[in-house]
């Protein structure tokens, strides 16, 4: 089946959720929570979709200055469609739109651990996050007391 690869094509909240659950990041997802998945999809600033028909079939959705890094927010294929090279086309259909010496970093769902470095992706050991509800901690950093 032919595969099409958008950079403007609207997707709705439910048909994104639904892709969601039917590839392996539905389960770190909010996928109970369309208020979130609604500005998920609305503040990424470069979304690329995969498109079987009228089936969503893929995403990578971007947090991006176009320049000096791109934040690969999510990159969701269809558990039916997986293993057809959709992953890699929509990282290449992203690296396309932006500058040549922009980098793009993601953290890697656990099942895809393997999958990234087959990509050119090299592990980075200093990921930090901050969860969503935590109040960051006040250290007093040197200085007179």
């Amino acid at each position: 089946m032919l595969i099409e690869y958008r950079a403007d094509a609207r997707v709705s909240v439910e048909s994104a959720i639904e892709l969601y659950k039917r590839s392996t990041l539905g389960e770190r997802r909010p996928v109970d929570r369309p208020d979130i998945f609604a500005g998920m999809l609305h503040n990424a600033n470069l979304t690329i979709t995969a498109w079987a028909g009228e089936s969503l079939v893929g995403i990578a959705r971007c947090l991006t200055d176009f320049t000096y890094v791109a934040y690969l927010a999510d990159l969701a294929v269809d558990r039916d469609y997986q293993r057809r090279g959709i992953g890699q086309r929509l990282i290449q259909e992203t690296r396309q739109r932006l500058e040549r010496e922009c980098m793009i970093v993601l953290l890697a769902a656990p099942l895809a651990n393997e999958y990234y470095p087959r990509l050119g992706f090299e592990a980075n050991p200093r990921a930090w996050v901050l969860r969503g509800g935590q109040a960051p901690r006040l250290v007093r950093c040197g200085g007179a007391r």
